[in-house]
């Protein structure tokens, strides 16, 4: 097998990615650091994370032996109801929250608009 030799004038790789880090944050280059997801759609993701496990199981051990008198086919059921449950309050949510912000972008081109007509 042969193998391709760097030649001194050529960069490598490495040598390349360098030089982009150093053009990104010289002279004028401004780096982002603001998220790319806003924090309360991190924090009702992680809220719906912890719901989706918990409700479930503690659903099931609760219901197993209190309610359903050791029948796990029906606590698993429940269980799997309000896994349901919890996802489909997830969607609405998300839902609302896309809404929420189509809105407030509508009423700034308003603003916009009423700005300019004045």
């Amino acid at each position: 097998m042969t193998s391709r030799r760097i030649i001194n004038s050529e960069k490598t790789i490495l040598d390349k990615d360098d030089e982009d880090l150093q053009s990104s944050s010289g002279a004028g280059g401004q780096s982002i650091t603001a998220p790319a997801v806003p924090m309360d759609v991190i924090i009702k993701l992680l809220a719906f994370t912890f719901a989706m496990v918990v409700i479930p199981i503690g659903s099931y051990f609760l219901t197993i032996h209190t309610i359903f008198r050791g029948n796990s086919t029906y606590a698993g059921a429940l269980a799997a109801i309000l896994a349901n449950v919890v996802l489909v309050g997830y969607v609405v949510v998300a839902m609302n929250e896309d809404q929420t912000d189509q809105l407030e972008a509508e009423k700034k081109k308003r603003k916009e608009r009423q700005g300019k007509a004045e």
